[in-house]
């Protein structure tokens, strides 16, 4: 008689609340009842209210219960749970729980059903099928591909990845490199955290497919030193592929060469930018550079190098095994696929949510989301991180577009979305977005350095200073702005206006304005 299977996740988050403990008494429990167990330690599910989120396999489908204490684990075998019974904790088939059934899982397909490190796992679910296509096509075919399935950059520039890919195919060196940035330090946002701790072969996989496209022959993983066990997830997860033949020397014995490794963080936000982040790979203090050059003709070591971050590159796979106008098919305008998108915050069920583009705001906070974790209404929600745009709900009926949300002065970002209910005072957020970028510059631009500091004082001369000098102050403020947008050498300083200034058009009154200047960003 073949093992009772139960997962439970190895996911950060689901540690962070018991998932090792549970897993323990788990198995001790299940010795003690004489029952034969395989503990499967898979991803999380992203469903993070629920977490640790137990799961059986039954003849009728995998069985849910959560969020398990390792106090509930007795009760759980008492009533019968490892063959699918009632309890109170029982969330019934996870394939049937109203978050995960309404999505489109494409990039997040394997996400929370397999073992994160188990190869065999990977390939039974069409893992490395979009690598093996990849070796079939000539390198210009690949590029191809991501260029019709009109893939974008998921980090929050949103630049075309095919575009960047062909002009590194098309430079001229002895040697390229591919860069997956895994710095991801928005607030917010874990979708990168989600896939290298619980998918990271098709992080893996998706950056193979990158170096066959462009010639590219050693590729390195900018992982954020603040989490511990995607570094060793991957770590492992390279030497496996690597033992497999999936990397080396000659990947999948095709005579093509591809080395991977992990360069850990240094806790700098500003290593999120891609120039800073070369600058730390290479060993220097991560300072951002000026462009011209592109990185995708002088990148790490002055060399070409294709630079995306996790979830660009592990849109990949499925965009190979699949076919380019497959993917295409998702999404609206010139936004395709799908985006995971992170809900966080004042927010009744947070977690990972994976929609084509084209869902609204509103879908996303009601539908999935529940509302506020207070049960106050939502006054603001930032989209995209710390310097992202406040956007209020007169605008959350728009589809999620790059475009449609760029024409509103907000920003899709990394798709991180964090809830703020009526009680928040926005003057203060706006504050804090100046006080971020004074705290995490660089250094090397004027605008982001000074004008951040400057941006502080001149918040708090509105909020707390003489009335009748408000207009002047504010006046000063989207000034400040400009310049901060305009002269500023990358995003860090680019950006931090965005949420000052949705905060100042948006909720005037908490800057203590009855009549601003509502003069667009």
């Amino acid at each position: 008689m073949s093992p009772i299977k139960i997962y439970v996740p190895r996911d950060s988050a689901a540690l962070a609340l018991g998932a090792d403990e549970v897993a323990a008494v788990m198995a001790l429990q299940a010795h003690q009842r004489g029952l034969s167990v395989e503990l499967v330690r898979n991803g999380s599910r992203g469903l993070l209210w629920l977490e640790p989120l137990v799961e059986v396999e039954t003849p009728a489908g995998r069985m849910a219960y959560g969020p398990v204490a390792p106090e509930d684990v007795a009760s759980l075998f008492e009533a019968g749970f490892h063959a699918g019974g009632q309890h109170p904790l029982s969330q019934g088939r996870t394939a049937d729980i109203d978050f995960l059934r309404k999505q489109e899982r494409l990039t997040f397909a394997r996400m929370g059903i397999t073992d994160p490190v188990s190869l065999a796992d990977y390939q039974a679910h069409e893992g490395y099928a979009g690598l093996r296509r990849a070796l079939q096509l000539q390198p210009g075919e690949v590029v191809q591909q991501v260029l019709d399935s009109g893939l974008r950059g998921r980090g929050g520039a949103a630049f075309p990845a095919g575009i960047k890919w062909k002009t590194v195919a098309a430079a001229q060196a002895a040697q390229k490199y591919v860069v997956c940035n895994a710095d991801e330090g928005d607030s917010g946002t874990f979708s990168d955290r989600m896939t290298m701790e619980g998918d990271p072969f098709v992080l893996i996989e998706g950056m193979t497919i990158a170096a066959l496209a462009t010639g590219a022959t050693q590729g390195y993983i900018y992982v954020r030193s603040e989490y511990p066990h995607a570094i060793t997830t991957l770590n492992e997860a390279i030497a496996k592929a690597t033992a497999a033949g999936f990397l080396g020397n000659s990947v999948l014995g095709s005579g093509r060469v591809f080395h991977l490794e992990v360069r850990k963080g240094a806790g700098s936000y500003v290593c999120g930018e891609e120039t800073a982040m070369l600058e730390s790979i290479e060993g220097k203090r991560g300072v951002v550079r000026a462009k011209p050059p592109i990185p995708a003709l002088k990148g790490l070591f002055g060399q070409p190098t294709v630079i995306n971050n996790v979830i660009t590159f592990a849109s990949v796979p499925i965009i190979l095994a699949r076919g380019a106008a497959f993917y295409a098919n998702y999404g609206v305008g010139r936004s395709k696929g799908t985006l995971p998108i992170q809900l966080a915050g004042n927010i009744k069920y947070g977690g990972l949510v994976e929609k084509a583009f084209g869902v609204t705001l509103r879908e996303l906070l009601y539908d999935y989301g529940g509302g506020t974790a207070s049960g106050r209404p939502i006054k603001a929600v930032q989209v995209g991180g710390p310097l992202g745009a406040y956007v209020p709900e007169a605008q959350w009926d728009l589809p999620m577009d790059y475009e449609a949300w760029a024409a509103v002065g907000a920003t899709v970002g990394h798709g991180g979305i964090v809830v703020h209910d009526d009680t928040a005072d926005m003057s203060k957020l706006a504050r804090y977005a100046m006080d971020f970028c004074a705290v995490e510059s660089c250094g090397k631009c004027t605008p982001c350095r000074i004008g951040s500091t400057r941006g502080v004082e001149v918040i708090d001369r509105i909020t707390t200073g003489d009335a009748q000098q408000r207009p002047q102050q504010v006046k000063l403020l989207r000034d400040l702005c400009d310049t901060m947008v305009n002269g500023s050498l990358c995003a860090m300083g680019g950006m931090t206006p965005f949420p000052v200034l949705s905060a100042l058009n948006h909720y005037p009154q908490d800057f203590g304005l009855s009549n601003p200047d509502r003069k667009a960003a």
